[in-house]
């Protein structure tokens, strides 16, 4: 019997793997990184204020997101996949410009008032107060390059004949732009869902009339 118990000890050292293993798991840990600073912002989130939400050590998150603000690129990237996706679904799939932004402001009513979530955007929210420039200049090309997608949609409606042919694409693309960031501030100020859409039915109903699609 020392023989077998002495067999068994062997049989368990030598199957421990080597290296401590990683103690969690990454999406769900990225997930609440996410929520940290959807709901406070780049700037006020600190690393030791990630660890304590992600329920890991500083070394465990250096090894598997790089600093914070590799953590933070990859963050946003999650975001735009789970959350902030709707937009381009619009822009995709309806039939004009105002049809797709009439859909994003009122999908954007019910996102950024979604109680099971940080209230408003996460690439609007989070550059407030930033002082990393790199960080700053990330979220605001990507928020640059959903005014642009809406400015193409518009063109392409002008060309079409769908919207009259002196309608301004530009100014009309950067109006949008402001009511969704609008939008999304009003909602962490408090504003429901309802009080959102109402404001995204004013805001469409500056648009140009022409042609027979409807928004």
């Amino acid at each position: 019997m020392v023989s077998s118990d002495k067999t068994k000890a062997q049989t368990r050292r030598v199957s421990r793997p080597r290296g401590r293993p990683r103690s969690f798991d990454r999406e769900t840990a990225l997930e609440k990184a996410l929520l940290a600073f959807w709901e406070h912002g780049y700037e006020a989130t600190s690393v030791a204020d990630l660890t304590r939400v992600m329920d890991i050590g500083a070394p465990s998150l250096y090894a598997a997101f790089g600093d914070k603000r590799s953590l933070f690129e990859e963050v946003v990237h999650s975001y735009g996949a789970k959350y902030g996706s709707f937009t381009g679904r619009a822009l995709a799939e309806e039939p004009t410009a105002r049809a797709a932004v009439a859909r994003i402001l009122r999908e954007a009513a019910a996102e950024y008032t979604d109680p099971g979530h940080p209230y408003g955007c996460l690439v609007i929210h989070a550059a407030t107060n930033c002082s990393t420039p790199e960080v700053e200049e990330s979220l605001r090309v990507r928020r640059n390059a959903n005014i642009a997608a809406i400015e193409s949609r518009i063109r392409a409606d002008i060309a079409a004949g769908e919207l009259p042919a002196n309608t301004d694409a530009g100014t009309l693309a950067r109006h949008t732009g402001a009511m969704i960031q609008g939008m999304s501030q009003q909602a962490r100020d408090g504003a429901s869902r309802a009080e959102l859409a109402a404001l995204a039915e004013i805001a469409l109903s500056i648009w140009p009339r022409t042609g027979t699609h409807k928004g």
